[in-house]
């Protein structure tokens, strides 16, 4: 019984870290689908709306922190990026750039 008791607070101590993980990963998700129907989904534009899927993680960062500034010319792009915090920028930014082009 000691063993079995030692062997389930071995498992929880590696396996909340993960679940964490990824639970902030579907937060990032979230947030991120407000940009889907502008930009496609996972980021992926089939229109005149350039695609986001792919780009490298500083990249967008430094663009949405741009816009949020109102230092970058936009039409809506400066109301979203006001809507997040730059943590939530931040997680989106790493959404966008762990997807395929």
């Amino acid at each position: 019984m000691r063993t079995f008791i030692g062997s389930i607070a071995f498992l929880t101590a590696f396996l909340t870290p993960v679940a964490g993980a990824a639970e902030q990963d579907l937060q990032a998700r979230d947030w991120a689908a407000t940009c889907t129907g502008c930009h496609g989904t996972n980021g992926k534009s089939e229109g005149a709306i350039p695609g986001i899927a792919g780009l490298d993680k500083a990249y967008i960062i430094g663009v949405l922190l741009e816009f949020k500034a109102d230092k970058r010319p936009a039409t809506v792009m400066h109301q979203h990026a006001k809507g997040y915090s730059d943590t939530q920028i931040e997680r989106i930014a790493e959404f966008f750039a762990s997807q395929k082009r």
